[in-house]
């Protein structure tokens, strides 16, 4: 008697819940065929509502919208305009940004030939979706802009020296440099970073850096669904002090999924030549070719 009694209240469970997961799927098929979003799309409209309680201690952990992905993140604070060198006026007075010469004026090489916009440009400037990701001695942050990743050593080493330059052991510039971090408290995390390849950008404006630019960034979450971002160049051969690029907010993503979002070099170069170059360029600019950052 136990038994049956055992076996039919199994029963009934199983009932209850295969009914429930039925439910369910109908319930989600009937929200899908009337306009609901796919899971396998990021939807800008799909934001965090309020600050999703206390944030967690000494994890970003995530996937997070920013000012170029969703209306609803607001850009932030806007960076000082820097002094510059005058190395950093004669590199500066080279570069031509798109959006004062046009495409076919610009000399861009990410505008032009979809060449990588490099750290901190991408990080900032480009400021779209990110992920973040914890992993033993070091973080790693996936962006969405050209899907590129960033590692962030944690495990207490220091930036290296010497980068770019001839001695046997030195490392080669790297488009995204060479960064470690460390939590200042428990919603503070900084990272610094050196080494980064002086063909690149600091962001589309066309200021430039040398290959000893010292570029911080500081995340602060500042609740479960908030996070800010603020990034700090100091570069003295380039600008006559450390200078703040801005602050960008990010909001968390609640399916966390982010779209790919990629730079394609024959679509560009396709229409640089048809549309691009013939529409011609402000008759006033001129190009004028330098060396390397801290070349003369």
């Amino acid at each position: 008697m136990r038994k049956s009694f055992t076996g039919a209240v199994v029963g009934l469970v199983a009932v209850l819940v295969f009914s429930s997961v039925a439910m369910a799927q109908m319930a989600q098929s009937q929200s899908q065929g009337a306009g609901a979003h796919s899971p396998w799309r990021f939807n800008p409209a799909d934001n965090s509502v309020g600050d999703g309680g206390p944030a967690p201690k000494r994890d970003l952990s995530g996937t997070w919208a920013g000012p170029g992905s969703s209306p609803a993140v607001p850009r932030g604070k806007p960076g000082e305009k820097p002094t510059l060198t005058p190395l950093g006026e004669q590199l500066m007075s080279g570069n031509k940004s798109i959006g004062k010469f046009s495409p076919a004026g610009t000399n861009d090489p990410h505008a032009r030939y979809c060449d990588p916009v490099g750290f901190p440009q991408n990080a900032y400037t480009e400021a779209r979706g990110l992920s973040i990701a914890t992993m033993p001695s070091r973080i790693v942050i996936l962006v969405q802009f050209q899907d590129l990743w960033r590692e962030v050593w944690m495990d207490g080493r220091t930036l290296p020296t010497g980068v770019g330059g001839s001695a046997r052991d030195a490392l080669d510039p790297t488009y995204n440099g060479y960064s470690v971090g460390h939590w200042e408290d428990d919603y503070n995390l900084v990272v610094d970073t050196t080494g980064l390849d002086d063909r690149t950008w600091l962001n589309g404006q066309g200021y430039p850096h040398s290959v000893d630019a010292h570029v911080q960034e500081r995340y602060t979450r500042v609740d479960h669904n908030t996070m800010t971002l603020t990034v700090t160049v100091d570069d003295p051969k380039i600008y006559t002090k450390p200078w703040s690029m801005g602050t960008n907010n990010y909001r968390w993503i609640p399916n966390q999924k982010i779209n790919e979002w990629q730079c394609i070099p024959s679509e560009v170069i396709k229409y640089m030549k048809e549309l691009g170059d013939p529409a011609g360029s402000d008759p006033n600019a001129t190009v004028q070719r330098i060396g390397r950052a801290g070349e003369q």
